[in-house]
């Protein structure tokens, strides 16, 4: 929908595109000023699917508000529930047993696999290209149904808990994920076929929504999208958590900072996640999976900060307790609003066309922007 802009420049033009728009990635609303087909600025309108999580959490106890975050970014919620039962931990002093670390990181870097090959097959779809859709989702696919049967659900798994994980690995997990370790080795190389060398797509993304990296810390964009600036911000090297520091492997930087970068970033990420994986799946401690807590648990009085790396960027839980059974105030740092707040810097000068490409490279899930 089109409409002329009573300024001075009669030429400029507002475009709306969404709410509901499948290249928006959820129910985001964005109002494109444009001359001609180049534009001139990106304001993005919020609060679409507002569901007060935040204000939500101070009626729950310190077990039930860890799964409202699963509902935020869906494709990380093993990871958003890593970070609060952390923080919750951090707050108690409760010493996670040494087997429930690898198995919280099992899970999550199974989740950022996940996460990052769905990414790929929307990515590709958003600049025209159908057919990396189904691979994803083909991949995906092995790695929803280890969770299921883990678990007991495929996409909001409700599995950390404070001081460990709720249920034991069931019998057939170590198989089935050398199955896919395997399997999606291969697929890794038939990506880079279909895609990463694509002529096509390297012209639809390279120099395109360049973000430096001074700009990129200065928004506070995090994850792919601050690496492919040349950022080193991987929380997981700066701050390690769980068994993190024991585990080799490399942090993912590009320098171009442009929508190939963080392309580059997110596939390396994959292989690196691999490495974890196989790391740890032979090497999984026995012993208990969850520390002994209290049914009914109340942090001292105070205020605790904790955050890992989800698998668009940082994730901060940040809680006031007044010592009840309840948080008196709980503040959530989503890596995916400041990587939106970049979007109209990095979009400034390009055409139309090229803002399908600049907000995929954000990977942006609408929820977790809102809350």
């Amino acid at each position: 929908m089109f409409k002329e802009v009573l300024a001075e420049d009669q030429d400029c033009l507002t475009l709306n595109v969404g709410p509901q728009h499948p290249s928006t990635h959820g129910v985001l609303h964005l109002v494109i000023t444009l001359k001609g087909e180049t534009i001139l600025r990106v304001d993005p309108h919020l609060g679409y699917i507002h569901r007060s999580i935040e204000k939500m959490c101070e009626s729950l106890s310190y077990r039930q508000f860890i799964y409202v975050t699963s509902r935020m970014d869906y494709l990380s919620a093993h990871i958003n529930n890593h970070g609060c039962a952390l923080c919750v931990e951090k707050a108690l002093q409760i010493e996670v047993p040494q087997r429930a670390q690898v198995i919280r990181v099992l899970m999550d870097e199974l989740t950022r696999i996940a996460s990052h090959v769905l990414w790929w097959g929307a990515m590709a779809m958003d600049v025209g290209a159908i057919t990396p859709f189904f691979h994803a989702f083909r991949e995906r696919e092995m790695i929803n149904e280890i969770m299921e049967e883990t678990c007991g659900a495929r996409l909001t798994m409700n599995y950390m808990v404070p001081g460990g994980v709720m249920y034991d690995l069931h019998p057939n997990f170590q198989r089935r994920v050398k199955q896919f370790i395997s399997f999606f080795k291969s697929k890794l190389n038939e990506y880079d076929e279909l895609l990463t060398d694509n002529i096509i797509f390297k012209q639809r993304t390279q120099h395109i929504g360049v973000l430096r990296r001074e700009d990129a810390i200065s928004f506070g964009a995090t994850g792919p999208v601050g690496r492919g600036s040349g950022w080193a911000c991987d929380v997981r090297k700066r701050a390690p958590y769980e068994c993190y520091h024991q585990l080799q492997f490399e942090q993912v930087v590009e320098q171009a900072g442009d929508c190939y970068a963080r392309y580059l970033v997110r596939m390396g990420e994959m292989r690196q996640s691999l490495s974890i994986i196989e790391q740890l799946i032979d090497n999984i401690p026995s012993g208990d999976y969850q520390a002994k807590t209290k049914a009914v648990l109340k942090l001292p009085k105070g205020e605790y900060y904790s955050r890992v790396e989800t698998a668009r960027g940082e994730f901060g839980v940040y809680i006031v307790s007044d010592g009840g059974t309840t948080p008196y105030r709980i503040k959530f740092r989503s890596p995916g609003f400041s990587n939106l707040s970049a979007l109209d810097h990095m979009s400034r000068g390009h055409k139309i066309g090229d803002l399908v490409a600049i907000m995929g490279s954000l990977d942006l899930v609408i929820p977790d922007i809102d809350r």
